[in-house]
């Protein structure tokens, strides 16, 4: 076993980030053009491509950097010991630069500036209650699957939980603080005005030291090795395939 060193950690983050950007904003800009006027076929359309986006981007970069994306992530895994605190500091600004270069990269894919602050306000009571819920849900569905055992399942269980989440919450679930900071570099159907960003950063953070307690009270005995499998198993590369077991004393908390 060797360790996967931080650059390409940092280089999957910010790339995959990077992805993430691209996908939630550029599908939000080919709605808004292919269905004008459609408010509810235009956020489907964003959904759908989110979800399914998300899923493949988690796969594509997973098995190197565990696939976070998302600083809450990253320094909630810190807190179960599946990622040292000083990775999960170098991952913030890999994953905010990612998303902010996913958004440049959106817009001029659409003929747009490169750069345009979002005009979209979203703050408000509402928001902010749907932004605790929805980084919670998410926090609760990756660490559930890395406690069980099933981080395998991750990547399409988090796609399947943000796209639903687009329509359960009034905010469309961002949950991450770094696609927050992307989406306000882009004045469309995904962006958010930046002085809406404050609040939704602090709502995600807040959801985040809430989903640290249920954790604790739902798996009590979650260990470091089992944090290390969020979102995939990640960290260090074994130069001998050979078949994964699930030890049947993780299954259960």
């Amino acid at each position: 076993m060797r360790d996967v060193a931080l650059w390409r950690r940092l280089s999957a983050e910010f790339l995959g980030s990077a992805f993430l950007a691209a996908i939630v904003i550029g599908s939000g800009i080919a709605a808004q053009r292919l269905s004008p006027g459609n408010t509810g076929l235009q956020l489907l359309e964003n959904a759908a491509s989110t979800a399914a986006g998300l899923y493949a981007v988690i796969l594509m970069f997973g098995a190197v950097s565990g696939g976070h994306f998302n600083p809450i992530v990253s320094f909630v895994d810190a807190v179960f010991g599946g990622l040292s605190w000083s990775d999960a500091v170098a991952y913030l600004p890999a994953q905010v630069a990612g998303c902010v270069a996913g958004a440049i990269v959106a817009n001029v894919m659409f003929s747009r500036a490169a750069i345009e602050l979002s005009t979209k306000h979203r703050a408000s009571p509402a928001h902010f209650l749907s932004e605790i819920i929805a980084t919670l849900g998410l926090l609760l569905v990756i660490f559930a699957l890395a406690r069980s055992g099933r981080s395998n399942s991750t990547p399409a269980a988090v796609g399947a939980y943000i796209g639903a989440a687009y329509f359960f919450t009034s905010s469309t679930s961002f949950a991450n603080p770094a696609i927050t900071v992307g989406r306000s570099l882009s004045d469309t159907f995904a962006g958010i005005a930046p002085s809406s960003v404050p609040s939704f950063v602090a709502a995600q953070i807040l959801g985040g030291l809430v989903a640290v307690g249920f954790i604790w009270v739902l798996y009590p005995s979650m260990t470091a090795a089992q944090a290390r499998r969020v979102l995939l198993p990640h960290g260090k590369i074994d130069s001998s395939p050979r078949e994964h077991r699930v030890d049947p004393e993780e299954i259960l908390p």
